[in-house]
Formats: C-alpha cells, sequence, structure tokens
C-alpha cells in the first residue's frame, strides 16, 4: 500500500513506500526518448517542452468534445429534406407558368427552413456554452505540479491522477496506485469493480469507484477505447424519442398516399382534362403541396430547440435533447438523498465516546483520518472541517487543558492533550470508501511507535444485530441524523476478512445534514403530478425515512432496509412500489431497483451524483447528475443540474409537456390538411373534374387555419401530462377531421359546379369550396385550441378576422381570385360547413369516449 506520512501542518508527503511509475515515455516513444530519467517523470510527468513536441507531432487527444451539430450540420439537416425538393421543384415550376401569388408557398417554405436554422442554432450556442462549463477537466503532472486541463489537451505520455468518481478519459497504464478499484461495467457489461495495480491498463470509458492513483496515457485520440462512443453519445439529437419517431412514422404514410394520388392527380389535370395548360398546372401543384405537412418537422424541431434555450437559462445542459420529452413521460422518480434531498456538505453535531474511550484521543483518531484521505468525501469532509491536521487547540482543550498535560507534545504523548495532537501520526495502510462496504479505514503508527488500525463507517454494518449501541444509534436516527462508527481493528489488519466482524467500537460520529431549501417544493410538485418518488440512499433507512419526513415526501414513513430486500426481480419490484425510503442500497441494487420498477412498465428516471449512481443512472430512462457531481455520472446523464438544484426538475417536466402535449395539438392540425388534401384529390380523380383550388387559396387557408396557429401553440404552456402512443392518438382525431373537411368541400364544391354557369364559374366554384374549407378547418382548429384561454379565443378570432378582410377587400379578392358570388351558394356553403362542424364534435367526442383524451 501507499505509505504517507503525515506533517505537523497535515500536509501529506510521499512515503518510502510509494510504488514506482513506469516509464511511459520510453515505452510510447523510442524514437523520441524523453531527457528526464524515468523517476524525475514519474514525480513531476512531461514538461512544457515535451507536451509542445508532442502536439507539434498530433500525438493529441484531439477528440473533439461535442455537445451540438455543427453550423453546416443544422443548415444541411434544415435545408436537404425530402419534402423541401419536392416543394423546391414545383415552387421552381409556378414561378414560370403562374402569378406571383400562386408560388407563395415557396416563400412560406423559405421563412419555416430560416426560422428552424436560427431556432436550432441558438439552440447549439446555449449547449456549447454549458458543455464548457460542465466539461470535465482531469488532473494532469506537469513540470511538477498538478493542473486541470480540458480533456482535448492531454497529450501522450501524460501522467494523469485519479480520484473517487473520474472517469478514465484515455487509455493508459497505472502507474501509481492506492487502493485503486475500477469499474468497468459500462465497456464490459462485468459489475464487479476491478482492482487496479501499477502496470495494469486502464481503459477510456471506465470510472473509479474507490481509492486512488495515476496513469499513464497509452492511446489518446481517435485511438482511445471508447473515444468514437463517446463522440456519438456526446452529439447533439433529436431522434430516438416516441415524438421524433412518431412524426418519422407520419411522414413515411404520407409519402406513400402521396406519391401514387399526386401521379394519378397530373395525368387527371394534364392528360385528361383539355384546359388551359398553364391554369392545369398550377391547380395540379396546388393539390400536391397541401399534401406535405412541411411545417411538422420544423415546428418540432423550434419546440425542441426553444425548450434547451428556455432550460440553459436555469443552468440546465440537455445532454440528449429526448431527455426534454422524456422526464415528461416519468411515472416513477428515483433519488439519491445524498446531493439531492441534502446539500453536499453535512456538519458534526457530537461525537459520543464509548466503553470509557478517552475523547481527546478519539479526537486525534478522527484527525488523522481525516489527513489519510487525499480525496474525502462528505462525512469525512466534515470531520476535517471539525478536526483539522495542524489545529493545536482542537476538540481536545476541554480535556487536555490547551495540551498542558501533553507537555506540548514533546514527550511524544501530547495527542491526547490537545496542543500536543499537532504531532504526527504515519499512516501505514488506507482503505479508501467503498458503497459496496460501507466504511473506509486506516492504519498508522503513532507518535510513540505504538501501531493501530481504525474503520470508519455504518454502524449497522459495523456492529452485530441485537447490540446495544444500535438501540442509541436508532433514535438518533429517528431524527433524520447521521451516524457513523468509530471501531478499533484488534487483529489482522485493514484487509482481513474479518476486520469488520472483531473491531471494536470506540465512538460515534453524529452529523447532522443540510436539507436543500427547494426539495420539499419540489417533492410536493410531484406527488401533484401523480409521479412516484422513491429515496434511494447508502444511508441507515430510518435516517433517510425521517429526512424524507422533513421534507414532507408522502409515504416516508414505509422504509425497508435493502439488505431484507428480495433478489427476484417480480418480488423486488412489489417491494419497490410498496416502499417509499430505501437504505443501505449498494451500487448493484441501485441498479436492479430501476430494472425492477421497468419490468412493472414504469418510467423511471435517476438522479444523483455520486459514483455509486452510475449504473443506475446509465440504466434509467432518463438519468439526471448534479454538476458538482463526479465525472462518471455526468458522462452518462441525458440532463446535467449545472446550479446543482434539484427544484430545476420541475422546469424540465414542463418543458417536456410543452413540447409533447403542443406538438400533439399541432401534428393533429398538419395532419388533418394532408388527410384532406389526398381525399379531394381522389375525389378529382375518380370524378374528373377540374381540381378546386389554386396554390394562392392552400397558402392562405394554410397560413390562417395551421401556419399561424399553429407556432402560437406550438409554444405555449402546457402542463397536460404526456401520453403514449403519439401516432394513434394524432390520427384518431386527424383521419376522421380530415375525411369531414374533404367530404364538406367537395359536396360544396359539385354544388356549385351545378349553381354556376358560364366564364368566371370556375372562380366561383373555388371560392364557395374555399369558404366551405376555411370554416371546417376553423372549427378544427378550435377544438384543438380547447381548453381556451383569452389569448387563443383572441388567436382563432384573429385568423377569421383575417380570412373576413381579404373577402371584403377589393385588392385582396384580386390577389387570391376570392369572390364570393351571389347569396344562395355562399350561404349553403355556410351550411354544409356547419353540418361538418357538428359532425366534428360528434367525432372528436366519440373517439375521446372510445380511446380517451
Amino acid at each position: 500500500m501507499t505509505q504517507r506520512a503525515l506533517d505537523s501542518s497535515g500536509e501529506q508527503t510521499p512515503g518510502p513506500s510509494r510504488p514506482a511509475m513506469i516509464d511511459a515515455g520510453a515505452e510510447l516513444d523510442p524514437v523520441h526518448p524523453m531527457d528526464l530519467p524515468p523517476s524525475a517523470h514519474d514525480a513531476t510527468g512531461l514538461t512544457t517542452a515535451e507536451v509542445a513536441e508532442r502536439v507539434a507531432r498530433g500525438e493529441v487527444n484531439d477528440v473533439p468534445v461535442r455537445s451540438s451539430r455543427s453550423v453546416a450540420e443544422i443548415v444541411r439537416a434544415n435545408v436537404f429534406t425530402r419534402f423541401n425538393l419536392i416543394i423546391g421543384v414545383l415552387w421552381v415550376i409556378m414561378l414560370f407558368v403562374a402569378p406571383i401569388q400562386d408560388s407563395l408557398f415557396g416563400f412560406v417554405i423559405v421563412a419555416n427552413t430560416g426560422i428552424g436554422i436560427i431556432q436550432e442554432w441558438r439552440a447549439k450556442k446555449t449547449l456549447d456554452s454549458l458543455a464548457v462549463i460542465g466539461e470535465a477537466k482531469p488532473t494532469v503532472r506537469r513540470d511538477g505540479k498538478a493542473a486541470e486541463v480540458s480533456t482535448h489537451e492531454i497529450v501522450l505520455g501524460d501522467v494523469i491522477e485519479l480520484g473517487p468518481g473520474d472517469k478514465v478519459v484515455v487509455d493508459g497504464t497505472v502507474a501509481e496506485a492506492d487502493s485503486l478499484e475500477v469499474d468497468e461495467s459500462l465497456l464490459t457489461g462485468e459489475a464487479d469493480p476491478v482492482l487496479k495495480r501499477p502496470g495494469d491498463p486502464v481503459m477510456s470509458g471506465s470510472f473509479v469507484v474507490a481509492g486512488g492513483g495515476a496513469f499513464t496515457a497509452t492511446k489518446v485520440g481517435r485511438e482511445a477505447y471508447a473515444a468514437q462512443l463517446a463522440e456519438e453519445a456526446s452529439r447533439f439529437t433529436l431522434v430516438h424519442s416516441e415524438l421524433r419517431s412518431g412524426i418519422s412514422t407520419i411522414l413515411k404514410y404520407v409519402t406513400w398516399m402521396m406519391v401514387p394520388t399526386a401521379i394519378g392527380l397530373i395525368i387527371s389535370q394534364l392528360v385528361v382534362k383539355d384546359n388551359n395548360f398553364k391554369d392545369s398546372v398550377a391547380r395540379t401543384v396546388g393539390g400536391i403541396v397541401p399534401m406535405i405537412p412541411e411545417g411538422l418537422v420544423l415546428l418540432t424541431s423550434v419546440a425542441f430547440a426553444i425548450g434547451v434555450v428556455r432550460l440553459g437559462r436555469k443552468q440546465c445542459l440537455v445532454q440528449e435533447l429526448p431527455a426534454i420529452e422524456g422526464l415528461a413521460r416519468v411515472d416513477v422518480v428515483c433519488l439519491d438523498k445524498t446531493g439531492t434531498l441534502t446539500e453536499g456538505g453535512m456538519d458534526i453535531t457530537e461525537v459520543r465516546a464509548l466503553g470509557g474511550s478517552d475523547e481527546a484521543y478519539v479526537h486525534q483518531v478522527l484527525r488523522s483520518l481525516g489527513s489519510s484521505d487525499p480525496r474525502p468525501n462528505a462525512s469525512l469532509q466534515a470531520i476535517i472541517d471539525a478536526y483539522p491536521a495542524g489545529d493545536k487547540d482542537g476538540k481536545g482543550d476541554k480535556d487536555g487543558k490547551d495540551g498542558k498535560d501533553g507537555k506540548d507534545g514533546k514527550d511524544g504523548k501530547g495527542g491526547k492533550g490537545g496542543k500536543g495532537e499537532e504531532a504526527s501520526w504515519t499512516v501505514t495502510d488506507a482503505l479508501p470508501f467503498s458503497s459496496a462496504r460501507k466504511y473506509s479505514g486506516a492504519a498508522f503508527t503513532e507518535t510513540d511507535g505504538t501501531p493501530s488500525a481504525w474503520l470508519l463507517g455504518a454502524p449497522d454494518v459495523l456492529l452485530a444485530d441485537g447490540d446495544a449501541t444500535l438501540t442509541e444509534i436508532e433514535h438518533l436516527n429517528e431524527q433524520g441524523l447521521r451516524v457513523l462508527l468509530l471501531a478499533r481493528v484488534e487483529s489482522g489488519g485493514l484487509d482481513a476478512p474479518d476486520a469488520a466482524q472483531s473491531a471494536v467500537p470506540t465512538a460515534l460520529v453524529v452529523l447532522e445534514q443540510r436539507l436543500r431549501p427547494d426539495a420539499a417544493e419540489t417533492l410536493k410538485y410531484f406527488a401533484q403530478q401523480n409521479v412516484a418518488t422513491k429515496v434511494i440512499s447508502g444511508d441507515n433507512a430510518v435516517s433517510v425515512g425521517a429526512v424524507a419526513g422533513k421534507l414532507g415526501l408522502a409515504g416516508a414513513e414505509n422504509t425497508l432496509d435493502a439488505r431484507k430486500m428480495p433478489t427476484d426481480p417480480d418480488a423486488m419490484a412489489t417491494a419497490m412500489e410498496q416502499n417509499a425510503v430505501f437504505g443501505r442500497v449498494t451500487p448493484q441494487q441501485k441498479r436492479d431497483m430501476v430494472a425492477a420498477l421497468q419490468s412493472r412498465g414504469h418510467t423511471v428516471a435517476m438522479t444523483g451524483d455520486g459514483v455509486n449512481d452510475v449504473l443506475a443512472l446509465k440504466d434509467a430512462d432518463i438519468g439526471v447528475s448534479m454538476g458538482s457531481g463526479s465525472e462518471a455520472t455526468r458522462a452518462v446523464a441525458q440532463i446535467v443540474l449545472l446550479n446543482n438544484s434539484f427544484a430545476t426538475l420541475p422546469s424540465v417536466v414542463a418543458e417536456g409537456r410543452r413540447v409533447i402535449g403542443n406538438i400533439t395539438r399541432v401534428a393533429t392540425l398538419f395532419l388533418t390538411k394532408t388527410v384532406y388534401s389526398v381525399l379531394l384529390a381522389i375525389l378529382v380523380v375518380c370524378t374528373q373534374v377540374e381540381y378546386p383550388f389554386l396554390p394562392r387559396h392552400l397558402t392562405l387557408l394554410s397560413t390562417l387555419t395551421i401556419g399561424v396557429p399553429a407556432f402560437f401553440l406550438a409554444l405555449a404552456p402546457n402542463k397536460e401530462r404526456a401520453q403514449p402512443h403519439f401516432v394513434r392518438r394524432v390520427m384518431r382525431y386527424a383521419i376522421p377531421s380530415g375525411v369531414i373537411a374533404a367530404t364538406a368541400t367537395f359536396t360544396t364544391y359539385l354544388v356549385a359546379r351545378h349553381h354556376y354557369a358560364g366564364p368566371g364559374a370556375l372562380e366561383a366554384e373555388t371560392s364557395a369550396a374555399t369558404l366551405t374549407l376555411f370554416l371546417t378547418s376553423m372549427w378544427v382548429l378550435a377544438i384543438i385550441a380547447r381548453p381556451y384561454t383569452w389569448w387563443r379565443i383572441a388567436l382563432v378570432a384573429a385568423m377569421g378576422l383575417g380570412f373576413l378582410i381579404v373577402l371584403v377587400v377589393p385588392w385582396l379578392q384580386d390577389f387570391f381570385a376570392l369572390k364570393l358570388v351571389g347569396a344562395t351558394m355562399p350561404w349553403t356553403a355556410v351550411g354544409i360547413a356547419v353540418a361538418a362542424a357538428a359532425l366534428l364534435e360528434f367525432s372528436w367526442r366519440l373517439v375521446g369516449r372510445r380511446f380517451g383524451a
């Protein structure tokens, strides 16, 4: 084991048994040997000159850390789409054969594409800036000093330090190991941590669960094992979600319907009908363009992008965009207590000596334990804060009268007196804290040469069942206090199999956890949204339950010690559903608990900040990490709360519900248009009549009944709970709505063909059909806009007013070729539209009763 000595100031100094490091440079680069001897390199790392030389040779970790698509990719993704190609070709045709007003649809597409590019670019800027804030910065030794550098600045041969929770960012060989345990499960699937010794390989993508050390980089850049995986996993994505895949499915159906229908319409209008060629072309294009739900993809992308920007303002980094949607679908949230419900820091409220132990001596043991670990966890940090190394007064002045009885440590025994505690204890062995075993430890040579070994950890793990001290601890746990047991190892050393069982209880360390001020409101929010909350912790279940109870968690009294948790997945799922608080949970159990809940059909979110949460975060439907969490948790989580505020989660849920609910609404609008356009084209082909509309008519209708209102509806607040089966829900409403609209419109068109005759008849027929289609589409919009608010009513009314202005302003009548002739046919069109509205109401209510809202 690595040996460390504590000087009078409490700083650690390398001991004589420090393991020798490998000469990474000599192995990796025989052509360019290092000038320094291996031992010097081991201690100091590379020099500035050597780093510059390796950068010049390209031996640098140049894998780009990317949180989003590049600007070129954004432009390409928004411009070069299948439907943009179709519309672009039709637009060019219309520019040659028809007036400019029949080409307005092309300008709308250009505007839509521009909006999409701008919004996604804004989201990119937000993601990139947040990614820089949340980027892990490994500690690298250079010129004899340890410094944090960006991952892409690491070069071949760098000596990189490791501690609990650190991610291995490049491949390498272990140079130093101090009880170094590495979890490689994300790479190999093997759940058990691997103990690493000097000379052992480490792979990028693994992470440290216990101990510490350093490794020498042997493969950097794209040669590293997990480099490609890491690059792909961190990219800005708009896919792999029910919403996005559902829209892709819808577009596939639309293409299948559109292609044969469009071919039939082209033949009907250009070959069968003996009309003016240019007019036939215009009406053919007018029939094809509305079949394409071109704005649906745009609005979905914009809704996601604006969600990223809104959450970015709250210091929430969305590493995978579908996570916004995913969290809105969650029905169970699993919370890690420490760092989520409580703040990271703790305070010692009391140290109770057991069995007549000398309190001053106990304080010295705690002081030495604190100094033995270079990377203390929160509990040990609280001990360090209370008993800092080199504190001459310390806690011992109550017993030692400022150390006078110890003669200020000069006799070597003053450690028990307070001031004399500045004399150093030498660390001879160390056992880092592990979530699996629930304790840590260290062995010392005291100032008088006496050896001693100590364990510090969970009392119910270190004490035998039935021990009288457990009753005392239980009362403390019921108050929400955290209790650690300090126990002396009598024989066998820290590595002995029975070290914990044979340890002699020496003192209880009572810690008070700092509750997050915003945690209670957040738990209340999830309860109101019918999202079950499960608190999963490595601490004592009763203590965790008391903390949860203080925060108002429903069911906090239903606690379960995970050591009594059934291993059968079905029985575990039942236990998870019946209880709300779980204590003494191991990292593997957290993973199993998530899987058990998922087996019952639950959508599970997991929050955490410690290395013990990584496996569960990876397997959960949505993983949420705190910004102050370990590198490993931030790497696997889809959402990182950079402000470490649990209260940000409701904002993420709200954004997800806004996106899902609103896109469902606007998708119904767009698909209704597609259905009635396809059906109208089919009816035209079957009856061999002129297509009733020019492109300008459908551009006007689409703008007023879909385009403008959809933009507002897509970005509006929406707190409706997310529902599954996106495609089915949309099609259940869109198909009957489209059929009713097409039937009503074509009925009006056929009636008008019998009513009007002579020159200008086609324009009059088109105007009557347009009136019916507008009023029917407006009723669909009115239904979708429910429940009404003042702005929704104003939106619908404004669209209706816009159409009325077109009908009454002469130059707009001419521009859009809309003029109602006579009174009989316009009122007939209105009457047919009223009947269609009644059918729409009936069909929507029927679908709602049969399939649910």
